[in-house]
């Protein structure tokens, strides 16, 4: 029976439910709802209209300029923000451990000392000695950096008030406590009551508030789902741990657009912004291989060169094998069902191992068609030539379909010296420099790639 006045919420993510349930409707969890009392309803009264704190002025004559965006000293990070950390806005960076976030953070500590203000890093996860080290190792040390190894959110505010810093950076939010809320640290309780409390300080005071959040085994940021409204910018670090590659995405932005992408290199001596990373996912060769095929794919607005591989052999086991890397295995088997079906290659029997190059992540279908010849290229041992990328999506009939920005994959093709591409009819206009050949379907993709050198 369900007792009167009781209701269950979720440890992890928030979600109240009448009554108990073994597993979480909404983050999925086992075991996480926990039984609370609910609190009595105070009756609706009348309102009345209190003076307002400022009076409500035409938008034409409110000051901008207390809102322009400051550059960080980090350039990739200052395209995701949309030029810069805005007075009074807090950012939430989440990643896996490991991936780079506080190597990241110190750098923007540093550049911020370096060129603009003081900055306050407060670390809740390590010591202050291990955060200098690491400082030193990266050489990210300034006299106006300022550093508190701290976990209590009014010693926070006390720091802020000694030290008046330009810019608050907390590692990570989930080790952070407020001492007039109850719950352990990185419970939901804490977690939003820490939150608010910090972007209540941002926006009093205009100073720019980044905050470190941890994520769950699927990739989201932990804690409750309210966090990620709180804040005004979501941004998510990204890495492939047995590469140094790393991305930053933007989730959320309230202060520019939300689909740009920032790279990253991690290396020894700390993170270093890669402004043209297309390179990076080309594998270079000195003779053309049977199995590849460049493609351009659309990272936010970002358009970046990739290579798809792809391996077919003979295989005597009852069941072949199928293996991908770096794509979606979804859209894989559709491609290799229509390749057999369409394009008349026989692979019901033979492995098929398909990847991308330099830890690359490409889920878009506009890297269908070049998947395609990936794998017709290693069905036939004939490789394609190393000039040549192709972009479009494949369909279950076999057309070959528009995709989006096809005239910017195509301009960062020609820039880095590629003469030909495979695109599907109406895509434009190419630009100078790379002549293009439209497809209409799998078979005239194939004999197009056969005839371009």
């Amino acid at each position: 029976m369900v007792k009167k006045g009781t209701t269950y919420r979720c440890a992890s993510c928030g979600y109240e439910a009448a009554k108990w349930l073994g597993r979480c409707p909404e983050c999925q969890e086992w075991g996480s709802l926990e039984e609370r009392g609910v609190p009595a309803r105070p009756a609706i009264q009348r309102v009345a209209a209190g003076a307002p704190s400022a009076p409500a002025r035409p938008i034409g004559e409110v000051d901008v300029e207390t809102a322009r965006a400051r550059r960080t000293g980090v350039s990739e990070l200052d395209r995701v923000l949309g030029g810069g950390l805005v007075p009074g806005a807090v950012v939430l960076l989440a990643g896996e451990p490991g991936v780079g976030k506080s190597t990241l953070l110190l750098e923007v500590a540093y550049q911020w000392a370096k060129t603009a203000d003081r900055s306050l890093y407060v670390t809740g996860e390590e010591s202050a000695g291990q955060v200098r080290l690491r400082a030193e190792r990266t050489g990210n040390v300034h006299d106006r950096m300022y550093l508190a190894a701290e976990s209590d959110l009014s010693a926070i505010l006390g720091h802020i008030d000694d030290v008046k810093p330009g810019v608050l950076i907390v590692d990570s939010v989930q080790t952070m406590a407020s001492p007039q809320v109850e719950g352990s640290p990185g419970g939901v309780t804490q977690v939003r009551a820490v939150t608010s409390g910090l972007v209540a300080v941002a926006k009093e005071r205009g100073l720019p508030v980044v905050l470190v959040g941890h994520v769950t085994k699927d990739g989201s940021v932990a804690g409750p789902r309210v966090l990620e409204h709180l804040v005004d910018v979501v941004l998510q670090f990204e890495g492939d741990k047995h590469s140094t590659l790393r991305m930053l995405r933007g989730i959320k932005n309230r202060f520019g657009a939300s689909d740009e992408i920032g790279c990253f290199e991690l290396q020894e001596e700390g993170i270093v912004g890669v402004p043209d990373p297309s390179g990076l996912f080309i594998s270079q060769t000195a003779e053309p291989v049977p199995g590849t095929a460049i493609t351009v794919s659309m990272e936010g607005k970002r358009p970046l060169l990739g290579e798809v591989q792809a391996l077919v052999s003979s295989t005597s086991a009852p069941q072949p094998r199928r293996a991908v890397s770096g794509l979606d295995s979804a859209r894989v088997a559709m491609v290799l069902a229509v390749l057999e079906k369409r394009g008349g290659l026989k692979l019901g029997d033979k492995d098929v191992y398909t990847a991308t190059v330099g830890g690359m992540k490409i889920t878009e279908p506009g890297i269908d068609l070049a998947l395609v010849l990936a794998l017709t290229s290693s069905f036939g041992d004939v490789a394609l030539s190393p000039r040549l990328v192709s972009v479009g999506e494949v369909g279950l009939a076999g057309e070959i379909r528009r995709v989006p920005s096809v005239g910017r994959r195509l301009a960062e093709a020609a820039r880095l010296g590629f003469t030909h591409a495979l695109v599907p009819p109406d895509s434009g206009k190419p630009p100078a420099g790379i002549r293009v050949l439209e497809v209409a379907n799998v078979a005239d993709a194939l004999n197009a790639a056969s005839h371009a050198r």
